[in-house]
């Protein structure tokens, strides 16, 4: 009897302990708001590549989850003229742009979503 009980216990841990693994996964880590859904992702209206003549790449400090990510993207892919792709795993930004880029209005739009940017590179 006493096994059985022990067994019971086991078995409601793990389930308990994959529910929670689960909703990590799906909602992010505690960095973010555990409880809250991953944000809509802001689509880029103009998917042209070629309509873009500039690309920065921004090392970016503080994101640790895809929630962290994606607001990050949603931030830069809100403004006119700028499509972001944002690689969690490198810490870093792609930024399409249509204008010369403004090393101040990309460090403020990144700021302003809370992570802080350590360095920007322009590519050719």
């Amino acid at each position: 009897m006493g096994t059985a009980i022990i067994v019971i216990i086991l078995l409601l841990l793990c389930v308990y302990a994959g529910y929670s693994y689960r909703k990590k996964l799906r909602y992010g880590g505690g960095c973010c708001g555990e409880h809250d859904a991953m944000e809509t992702k802001v689509k880029v209206a103009d998917r042209n590549k070629k309509h873009y003549s500039y690309q920065v790449i921004l090392s970016i400090d503080g994101m640790t989850c895809s929630n962290c990510s994606r607001r990050v993207e949603n931030a830069l892919n809100q403004q006119e003229g700028m499509w972001a792709k944002v690689d969690l795993g490198s810490q870093k930004a792609t930024v399409l742009l249509k204008q010369p880029p403004d090393p101040d209005a990309l460090k403020t739009i990144v700021q302003t979503a809370g992570y802080t940017v350590l360095s920007i590179h322009q590519s050719p």
